[in-house]
């Protein structure tokens, strides 16, 4: 089943009756109050978005949704997402399953993130062939496409080879070349646009797979690359990467449409907020992102565990 993810911009009050998730409209002018209530089963919430200084938020609905295993996330003035929060149990082998993350080897967590880094150069590769760009700029696209495949083939273990930096260094100044103003595109954090953009659906990725990560038993927190200790979810970061390609092609599209990129709207807000429904190919079969996070959690579950050699991606 298909989780639903909802996006709240406005003043609201949310609250639970009856298994629902209640949402009270309120607001309020010199001569009235308009008070409109619905509701939604919260066993088909995956994520909830707060994006409003005035959304109130009760401590049951708060529990029921963690149960749910749904992620809350809490957007700042900028409307940038800078909370998430997750439930600390919803696996019923969830020590056992803790344990085997806890000891696996290092020779297997670098095993893994090649995996990881190659999944991801084959889908900059594959954002760079499906999407177009002026003919101006398409045979410097070719030639990076082609050197992120090559990339793609020869990660070694650890990726000591920094092939995922070798590979950004070269995807990010073309991906958008030709379709923004700017004449060479910068991906940093807190760049020009559209970097806010990029952020902002990475964050909507990210609680997805944070989600899947506590639901098929893991610490999010333990990753198999990323180190930095005042980082809560260096696992989710690290199985993310495959899947960032994702939201790189839909902004890309977007733009190209004639979407404005140098602010947040609205319309690109909801586009964005629909990324968890996305159709993706993984493991051969068309799927949901939200279902295909389901597989490539349980796969690398399956790794730690001895049970299998290798995390399944999305192939883009």
């Amino acid at each position: 089943m298909i989780k639903r993810t909802l996006y709240f911009g406005n003043p609201a009050h949310l609250y639970m009756r009856n298994a629902q998730l209640c949402i009270a409209d309120v607001r309020k002018n010199e001569t009235e109050d308009i008070d409109k209530v619905i509701s939604v089963p919260i066993e088909d919430i995956g994520v909830v978005v707060l994006d409003h200084a005035q959304i109130t938020i009760t401590q049951t609905l708060i529990t029921r949704l963690l149960e749910n295993n749904t992620a809350l996330i809490t957007c700042n003035e900028q409307h940038l997402p800078t909370g998430l929060m997750l439930p600390l149990s919803v696996n019923t082998t969830q020590t056992e399953k803790f344990k085997v993350q806890i000891n696996a080897t290092e020779p297997l967590k670098k095993q893994l993130w090649a995996q990881t880094v190659s999944a991801k150069l084959k889908n900059q590769a594959a954002v760079l062939q499906v999407t177009s760009a002026p003919a101006t700029h398409q045979t410097k696209r070719q030639e990076v496409t082609d050197w992120l495949i090559k990339f793609s083939k020869e990660v070694k273990s650890g990726d000591t080879n920094y092939l995922e930096a070798r590979g950004a260094a070269m995807y990010w100044p073309v991906v958008f070349s030709g379709i923004i103003e700017e004449p060479t595109f910068k991906r940093e954090r807190e760049g020009l646009p559209p970097n806010h953009l990029l952020n902002y659906g990475y964050s909507i990725v990210r609680a997805v797979v944070a989600r899947q990560l506590v639901a098929s038993g893991m610490l999010p927190t333990l990753g198999i690359f990323h180190r930095n200790k005042y980082n809560a979810y260096c696992l989710a970061d690290d199985i993310m990467e495959p899947y960032r390609p994702y939201v790189d092609q839909l902004l890309v599209t977007l733009i190209q449409q004639g979407l404005p990129y140098q602010e947040l709207t609205k319309e690109i807000k909801e586009k964005l907020l629909k990324l968890p429904d996305m159709d993706v190919v993984i493991d051969g079969e068309n799927s949901k992102l939200m279902v295909a996070m389901q597989l490539t959690s349980s796969s690398l579950m399956k790794c730690f565990e001895g049970k299998a050699k290798k995390v399944i991606y999305p192939e883009l």
